[in-house]
């Protein structure tokens, strides 16, 4: 009998995928990606993929991993995908379908089926993820199937299905709009949000952040520490990559921090609404940004600001492993080897103020920036600067005259 691993995750989806594949006759592996999304028990989650027939089932926890080898690096290209989000949903989907693949690999699985829709970018990322990682590797996404949507052409036929099935579900009524959460972020899109005359953040109910306007009346001071471009401690105490962002999590979250309403543009074509929370995130984005401010050489650093879209690009639509995502990581590592330093922000009703920024390798000199007499630059040097560099205007504006 054929078998596959399916990404699982105890939802209504998921849940009646694992019944629809044993009914195309596979032997099911259920794997839980645990990325920091909410769950009231996952070993609950776990023996329902058993009771529900499949052939094993495990949780696999890569929250860690998540931050520090996929999250942090993208921080540290400032890559906000069309110069708003800051990827959160994006970052995690290449991992999800590694840790698939390889279960597959150790199972001797002979697919990867995951529960992503046929009009939106996780398909994309999964799939892509998973080729490059196994060439050879088969994906099956039901949704893509129209046998799967005749039989499922709404909730109420997935509902009974499960029913039919005994699938334990959850009776609710539905949200006025879904969403996806992990430890980086929590995503908000369809159903009323479809709707743009409807104030995005007015409706949705954040469950990591707190309206600025109920944020606190008092500005909350933090310091953090950067090594080469690595947040490494929080108000002096030493974090790993996961306990820095919860803690900013909970930090920025209290503080309005990190909301934001996009309309953005999908890889499949389709432009989509979204509704976005990343408080802790948004924190290290802009501390890191003021580090790079002392440390890093201007030119390097445009050249790392006209190439950053290209990487939220790439991240957004799933080439992850890539050779050129694989070069612009190298890159940026070297990029990255003078960012080290201090910064201390306030945070105050979802603002971010720079309090105070200091590094070993600082590249601000007070002597030469001051702009009171003296010091260690001679004006008189700007003389023939600017008489080099206005060259080729000068012989333009004789050649091709300008009216003014």
């Amino acid at each position: 009998m054929p078998s596959c691993v399916l990404a699982y995750s105890g939802g209504l989806d998921t849940s009646v995928i694992l019944g629809w594949l044993q009914d195309q006759g596979y032997d099911v592996h259920a794997v839980y990606v645990d990325l920091g999304q909410p769950c009231e028990d996952r070993e609950a989650i776990l023996k329902k993929a058993v009771d529900g027939g499949a052939k094993s089932s495990r949780i696999v926890d890569v929250q860690e991993e998540l931050c520090r080898d996929f999250a942090f690096p993208v921080m540290q290209w400032q890559a906000k995908y069309e110069g708003l989000y800051l990827l959160g949903t994006s970052i995690a989907r290449p991992l999800i379908s590694k840790v698939c693949v390889q279960l597959a690999r150790e199972l001797g699985a002979d697919a990867y089926a995951h529960g992503a829709t046929g009009k939106g970018n996780d398909q994309c990322r999964f799939q892509l993820a998973a080729e490059a990682l196994d060439p050879g590797v088969k994906v099956i996404a039901p949704w893509r199937i129209k046998a799967f949507r005749d039989q499922f052409p709404g909730r109420t036929e997935l509902i009974a299905y499960c029913d039919s099935k005994g699938i334990p579900v959850k009776a609710s009524v539905a949200k006025p709009y879904s969403s996806d959460e992990n430890c980086l972020h929590i995503s908000y899109e369809a159903g009323e949000l479809e709707d743009l005359g409807v104030n995005g953040v007015g409706i949705v109910e954040f469950g990591m952040t707190v309206s600025p306007q109920q944020a606190p009346d008092a500005v909350e001071s933090i310091t953090l520490d950067f090594e080469q471009g690595v947040p490494v401690r929080l108000n002096g105490e030493t974090k790993t990559a996961l306990e820095m962002v919860k803690s900013l999590n909970e930090i920025g979250g209290r503080n309005g921090i990190g909301q934001i309403d996009v309309v953005e543009n999908r890889f499949v074509g389709m432009k989509s609404r979204g509704v976005y929370e990343a408080p802790g995130m948004t924190v290290l984005y802009a501390a890191h940004r003021y580090v790079e401010q002392l440390t890093m050489d201007r030119d390097l650093m445009h050249l790392r600001d006209r190439m950053s879209p290209e990487v939220a690009e790439m991240v957004y639509y799933g080439f992850w492993y890539h050779a050129k995502f694989d070069a612009l990581l190298a890159f940026n590592r070297q990029a990255q080897s003078t960012v080290t330093g201090t910064v201390r922000l306030g945070l105050y009703k979802g603002n971010i103020i720079c309090e105070s920024r200091q590094s070993p390798n600082s590249l601000y000199d007070e002597g030469i920036a001051t702009m009171e007499g003296g010091g260690a630059y001679n004006q008189d040097d700007a003389e023939g600067f600017l008489r080099i560099q206005g060259l080729p205007l000068r012989v333009q504006g004789k050649v091709t005259p300008r009216e003014y």
